[in-house]
């Protein structure tokens, strides 16, 4: 990863929780922790953060009620060799005019680029989904009714009464902060509101999640895996993970991460 979008993830990483620590953000770039150390300092230099002790923090913190998902921006590059392999392969599974729901996420925001050609009736509470797919696809698409928070691009409402309700799907693709034995894991409480909500208008549930998911951890269960019909990850995941997800009875499907020329003809493609 360059140096520049090292910079863009440090910098919005720290918009997400008032202090980030080296380790964080060497898990989140996949860059060694002197690196960071190194981004850290010079960002410093430049005024654009506050080096503390282990870590960074912002100049300006983070408005308070904001949500506990990590924001979109912070995500979107991370692993994005893996995440396009697993949306293209998602998008496989679905026949021309089937409805279906994909919940916002940075793994299946990658699905609309292979969507362009596609007639699918399409639920999502992504507004960076919907906003795609409605000038990229022939889809016809839905959202529910609520705020849009900016910063994770997703579109939530507390109330029951609103569009989910009246849209049923034959899948549902949703991505995950954590897969373990007890369940798919989310980080906040009114996303993981939302995602129920949605995932029962749904006949299937299919997770899309790079296998360092399986690594990590969440205070909070969206759902036991025995509500999960399929995991679908990339080629890395461990023998232990990948026995964990069949013994659970779920179908695990993996992919190879694509090459940078794949990545390019499917950009152009959309």
């Amino acid at each position: 990863m360059h140096e520049r979008e090292r910079h863009r993830i440090i910098l919005s990483a720290i918009q997400e929780k008032p202090v980030v620590t080296v380790q964080d953000i060497a898990e989140l770039t996949e860059a060694s922790e002197a690196t960071i150390r190194r981004d850290i300092a010079t960002l410093h230099v430049q005024g654009k953060l506050r080096r503390v002790r282990g870590g960074a923090e912002a100049i300006h913190p983070p408005q308070l009620g904001a949500l506990a998902a990590r924001p979109f921006r912070v995500s979107e590059s991370v692993n994005i060799d893996r995440k396009r392999a697993i949306a293209r392969r998602a998008v496989e599974l679905c026949d021309e005019g089937d409805s279906i729901i994909i919940n916002g996420g940075t793994t299946t925001f990658q699905m609309v680029h292979y969507m362009s050609a596609r007639r699918l009736q399409v639920m999502t509470n992504s507004f960076a989904i919907a906003e795609h797919l409605v000038k990229h696809s022939k889809c016809t698409v839905s959202v529910p009714g609520g705020a849009i928070y900016r910063d994770q691009s997703l579109i939530l409402s507390p109330f029951e009464n609103d569009a989910i309700r009246n849209f049923y799907a034959r899948r549902i693709f949703i991505g995950a902060q954590g897969i373990t034995a007890l369940g798919v894991m989310e980080s906040d409480a009114l996303v993981i509101q939302s995602e129920q909500k949605l995932v029962r208008q749904a006949e299937e549930l299919i997770v899309m999640v790079d296998s360092s998911k399986f690594s990590k951890r969440s205070s909070l269960i969206l759902c036991p895996l025995d509500k999960v019909s399929t995991i679908i990850t990339d080629d890395a995941i461990t023998d232990e993970a990948a026995e964990m997800v069949t013994d659970a009875g779920i179908k695990l499907i993996t992919v190879k991460p694509m090459a940078s020329s794949e990545k390019e003809d499917s950009t152009s493609a959309a």
